[in-house]
This record gives structure tokens, C-alpha cells and sequence, in this order.
């Protein structure tokens, strides 16, 4: 997990209704990497519900 996962998990933490889109957009990615990021940590349960 390196400091883009911590400030996903973070920003998902304050709204988890937030949109691929707008995470992307906050930790400067685009769409797909963000989603990839995002899949990762709910397959390694780090993420649990959203």
C-alpha cells in the first residue's frame, strides 16, 4: 500500500459515496487506475463495503 491507496482509502473514508471520477481526479489519476486501485484493495479486504 504506498501514499495513493492511503489518500483513496482516506477520501473513501470521509464519502464512500464518492465517484471513481472524482477520487481519480483528487489523487491525480485517471478513471481506470483508480477503479484498478480501488478493486485491488476490496480483493485484499482492505476495503469491505462501498
Amino acid at each position: 500500500m504506498d501514499a495513493v491507496d492511503r489518500k483513496i482509502l482516506a477520501l473513501l473514508q470521509e464519502d464512500a459515496a464518492l465517484s471513481i471520477e472524482k477520487i481519480a481526479a483528487k489523487v491525480h489519476l485517471s478513471s481506470t487506475p483508480c477503479w484498478k486501485r480501488i478493486r485491488r484493495l476490496e480483493k485484499d479486504g482492505v476495503i469491505q463495503k462501498r
